[in-house]
């Protein structure tokens, strides 16, 4: 992948077809868009199976860190969510799509790896839903949870 990585929606088809999932996933958390290599290092030592894109409902998602006022492991107060939420939502409002997000199964759960704050742009927005790239234990996991939730993973 090049340092001129298409990290939308569109570029994560391209590289699921390319079977690249998880070579976007670690150039996306270490790109200026995520800042977020750690991750990806601490993503890539799992050797999760990626599907994606997902459409996902917010609501599912375990956020990690959010607004105090919705069901987050770690509330936040509105004056600690950086300034670019709200210009994300209007570019969101405006026809932008952000990044897909990335997410974990765990626990049979949605865990919301990275993307924090472009779910909660989406929110205000007025989006129920955002695009990520699902990471899972192993292929089993992934078919079963594809199939069950009759979610197309492109």
């Amino acid at each position: 992948m090049s340092s001129e990585q298409d990290y939308s929606t569109e570029g994560v088809r391209a590289a699921a077809e390319r079977d690249e999932l998880m070579d976007w996933v670690t150039d996306f958390l270490g790109s200026p868009d995520s800042d977020n290599a750690a991750l990806a290092t601490s993503l890539r030592q799992e050797e999760l199976t990626w599907a994606g894109p997902i459409r996902l409902p917010i609501d599912e998602l375990v956020r990690l860190a959010g607004p105090s006022d919705h069901p987050v492991l770690q509330p936040l107060d509105e004056d600690e969510w950086r300034d670019d939420v709200d210009e994300l939502a209007r570019n969101i409002e405006a026809g932008a799509g952000p990044p897909p997000v990335i997410v974990v199964f765990r626990d049979d759960q949605l865990v919301l790896e990275d993307g924090n704050h472009r779910v909660e742009a989406l929110r205000r927005a007025g989006r129920d839903d955002a695009w990520a790239v699902v990471g899972f234990e192993d292929t089993e996991e992934c078919e079963r949870f594809i199939t069950r939730s009759e979610r197309p993973s492109l």
